[in-house]
């Protein structure tokens, strides 16, 4: 299935937080921190909001966006305002 956000929307596929501590103690799904970073998958049509472009990992606020399910796969729908950094 294909999907793409609307107008300043960003769709963003979560990153899996690693379930194991610099120690080798593995940690549960259930008390790992939500992820806050992700990598832009598409973009809405609004050129002059969104500043991401498809391909960048970004950093997102906390309790943001919308998350989905596509295939199996967890993504974030989010306005481009909740993004707060781009990663390089």
């Amino acid at each position: 299935m294909k999907v793409k956000p609307l107008a300043d929307r960003v769709m963003v596929k979560l990153e899996k937080n690693e379930a194991k501590t610099a120690g080798g103690i593995i940690i549960p799904d259930t008390a790992q921190e939500k992820t806050q970073t992700g990598l832009v998958v598409e973009v809405g049509d609004d050129q002059e909001k969104i500043k991401v472009k498809a391909g960048q990992k970004v950093m997102y606020d906390k309790y943001a966006g919308t998350q989905v399910k596509i295939d199996g796969v967890e993504y974030l729908i989010l306005k481009a305002a909740d993004i707060i950094a781009i990663i390089e």
